[in-house]
């Protein structure tokens, strides 16, 4: 299975997170597919969205939250020196993520996030509200950098609603 053609990563999310899930959710039980998410910096917020939506379990079934560098190794296989030469906040490492993600749940598609939330933590390279988000499953993956505004809640709410938004649109491209 590869990146469908007609997969573009989302610029934004214009539509709440209820009408996203129950979108994911009519798209997951039309297509037959299972997703997973790998989140770091928004903590499990995908996975709670997610699972918002009654009967989600036919579609959703694991979830990982690898908010250390050691939890990316031992449990999606991100390899050491990704984050040693790239870092956590990196393409290189949510790539990593989602396909370990996958391999591990057996899902056919997951996304993977990762990022500085704010209020510290930044740097002149990776500002507060910088992340990575990824959409894949364990062949291919695409990737995408985001720089978002606002606190910490603000910033893990829109890296959720992308997150999602990504992957209604990957499976309304295949």
């Amino acid at each position: 299975m590869s990146i469908p053609a007609a997969f573009v990563p989302p610029d934004e999310a214009d539509r709440s997170l209820e009408t996203l899930t129950h979108a994911l959710a009519e798209r997951c039980l039309t297509a037959g597919i299972g997703v997973t998410a790998a989140e770091s910096c928004t903590g499990g917020g995908v996975a709670s969205a997610i699972t918002a939506v009654a009967g989600s379990s036919s579609y959703f079934e694991t979830g990982y939250v690898t908010y250390a560098n050691a939890a990316k190794t031992r449990l999606l296989g991100v390899r050491e020196a990704t984050l040693a030469d790239h870092g956590a906040v990196s393409e290189q490492t949510v790539c990593e993520m989602v396909a370990g993600a996958c391999r591990d749940s057996g899902a056919g598609l997951g996304v993977a996030i990762s990022g500085v939330a704010g209020p510290g933590g930044g740097s002149a390279d990776k500002p507060v509200g910088t992340v990575w988000i990824a959409w894949g499953h364990t062949q291919a993956q695409r990737a995408r950098r985001y720089r978002f505004e606002g606190d910490r809640a603000a910033v893990r709410e829109r890296a959720v609603a992308i997150a999602l938004a990504g992957l209604i649109d990957w499976l309304a491209a295949t």
